[in-house]
């Protein structure tokens, strides 16, 4: 076998059992995976026309985050399963699956595209302004839909709730 036909192989064979295994969150997680590492590269270019230094200790803090990310997906899918197994234990049958880690993938992905755009835009490409509005108002309407707040974390380490 060919090289490109192991490797097709192999692409498929993960990509099915990625999907098996999460069923319908497969998609948002991949494109979530895409959108981090679009992000993580275009940030590192963006570096040097902020006038930022590119150090492997930023680097590896920036990696760190790219995996909280699906950690907080896994968060999403354990409360998903906790409220299921309730709604089960006191009998009534919801068959929803992945509602709260759903929400929580594209609110993410709308985020790394958010800045994805902010990157680019420090790198002074060009690029049309519906796309950064649509993104936003997405993500816009997800949290006044949930009443989410975000929660970011300043330069201090102090939590601020937004």
């Amino acid at each position: 076998m060919e090289y490109l036909e192991k490797l097709k192989v192999v692409v498929v064979l993960a990509f099915t059992v990625l999907s098996g295994w999460l069923g319908i969150l497969a998609i948002p997680v991949l494109l979530l995976f895409v959108l981090a590492s679009f992000d993580y590269v275009t940030g590192l270019m963006a570096a040097k026309y902020r006038g930022d230094k590119v150090s492997s200790y930023k680097g590896f803090r920036g990696i760190m985050k790219k995996v909280c990310l699906f950690y907080l997906i896994a968060v999403g899918a354990i409360l998903d399963y906790t409220l299921l197994y309730a709604s089960q234990y006191i009998g009534v049958d919801a068959h929803v699956n992945f509602v709260i880690a759903s929400f929580v993938a594209v609110w993410l992905i709308c985020n790394e595209i958010i800045s994805i755009l902010e990157n680019m835009k420090d790198m002074n490409v060009k690029f049309p302004a519906f796309l950064e509005k649509l993104t936003q108002n997405i993500r816009t309407q997800m949290e006044n839909e949930t009443g989410a707040q975000t929660i970011d974390e300043n330069e201090d380490g102090e939590d601020n709730t937004k």
